[in-house]
């Protein structure tokens, strides 16, 4: 039994030692090309079945398929906002940097994951409701995402302390988190002319199933491309920020 307990534990080292920047850069660097490499498949895979496979929709007809970037840009923006400020959360307790620089790093992915839901969802709405904007629950809520995301990023880069940018922008970001719960159910808390949810975890899809798939295959293919940008910035993050580092002084004598 004692060594079933110090291989766990010897397991759990080994993971934790990956929480220091000199230990996670080139863990990341490791990991790129292979998200990188999931992104482009799941996106061509995903790209093929909804405007190819997929049945055209009896009441939206074609104008429906920009739901297959504008639902998984949607899901992307709130997601990564709760792990943005998860990450920002865990640098504010534990006062880790790399947790902070985490955070960092996801920011500006999920403000364009806003921007592009918006954007899209500008697009569907004017054929469908006739207005490219209205002041819908969702779509409103969805706007202050963005500010929500643009706010941190702003008020990190108007503080010149590294510490003390984090901390400002880590309570940021949890006071934030509020808003992603409106977001999702917005749609059942008011009358909006936002539609329900088409896909749940707990209800049968109501769409067929090609159209399912492809949403499916673009909801994995935004998921690895955000890994994928958010671990390429995050190592930009770090070696801006431990420049100064015996480690980065290395490496940067290694490279050509």
């Amino acid at each position: 039994m004692s060594n079933v307990n110090n291989l766990s534990s010897s397991r759990v080292l080994n993971w934790f030692k990956f929480s220091s920047p000199s230990t996670f850069y080139p863990l990341a660097g490791k990991m790129i090309p292979w998200f990188l490499a999931l992104t482009v498949i799941f996106g061509a895979a995903g790209l093929w079945v909804s405007f190819f496979v997929a049945p055209v929709d009896a009441v939206q007809g074609q104008g429906y398929r920009i739901i297959f970037i504008h639902v998984p840009a949607s899901w992307m923006s709130m997601f990564i906002y709760i792990v943005m400020a998860t990450w920002a959360g865990l640098g504010l307790v534990f006062n880790t940097c790399l947790s902070a620089m985490m955070a960092q790093a996801l920011a500006p992915i999920g403000a364009w994951m806003a921007f592009l839901s918006l954007w899209t969802g500008a697009f569907w709405g004017k054929p469908m409701w006739g207005a490219w904007w209205v002041w819908d629950a969702r779509l409103t809520s969805e706007l202050i995402l963005l500010f929500l995301y643009l706010g941190f990023i702003a008020l990190q880069a108007s503080i010149d302390n590294a510490r003390r940018a984090d901390k400002a922008g880590a309570i940021l970001a949890l006071v934030g988190v509020v808003n992603v719960p409106i977001i999702y159910f917005s749609v059942k808390w008011w009358n909006t002319l936002h539609q329900g949810a088409s896909v749940s975890l707990t209800k049968t899809p109501a769409m067929a199933q090609t159209m399912l798939w492809g949403m499916l295959l673009m909801a994995l293919c935004f998921w690895m491309y955000s890994i994928a940008v958010g671990l390429m910035r995050v190592r930009a993050i770090i070696l801006e920020r431990e420049a100064h580092a015996d480690w980065v002084k290395q490496l940067n004598e290694v490279r050509p």
